[in-house]
């Protein structure tokens, strides 16, 4: 089964940090992701702002404690979360992201950190490759001719990169 949530929006409102008596950190963030929706029959763009609670333990807490504020744009990796409570005889519920991964987009602040921040995973566990992508040198190399050529597919006039076929 796979539970997992991939979001670059903006922070909307100054992260809420807290301590717990266990000396945990957590923090709340609430980030904003829009999504430009084009119709055709009408020729206009129209744009769907989504709001989504996203919630950060221990080492990412800390970095958001540091360095993300209202109007941050951030790249979060996690998975969703369901919550059900009780308060004066009323069911509430929430859905919230429980974040693993963080990045800091946008342009870098004083002392910001360089790139994303992963927690560490505990001895033997499994560790993501630090620093991403890296290009080989002298660029991309075609391939040796196979007498292979992959099809094509024509563009038509009317295409509109932004319809999506589902």
């Amino acid at each position: 089964m796979i539970n997992k949530v991939i979001l670059i929006g903006n922070v909307g409102l100054d992260p809420e940090v807290r301590t717990l008596e266990t000396g945990v950190k957590v923090a709340r963030v609430r980030l904003a992701t829009t999504e430009r929706i084009f119709n055709r029959q009408t020729n206009e763009t129209t744009e769907h702002t989504e709001w989504h609670t996203v919630t950060l333990w221990r080492g990412l807490a800390e970095v958001v404690d540091k360095y993300v504020r209202k109007g941050s744009q951030i790249y979060i990796e996690g998975s969703l979360r369901s919550r059900e409570w009780e308060r004066d005889g009323v069911k509430h519920y929430a859905t919230e992201i429980v974040a693993d991964e963080m990045k800091l987009l946008g342009r870098r602040s004083e002392g910001a950190p360089q790139g994303g921040y992963q927690p560490q995973q505990p001895q033997g566990g499994y560790q993501q490759p630090q620093g991403g992508y890296q290009q080989p040198q002298g660029g991309y190399q075609q391939p040796q001719q196979s007498g292979y050529q992959p099809p094509v597919a024509p563009v038509m006039p009317n295409d509109d990169p932004d319809d999506l076929p589902f």
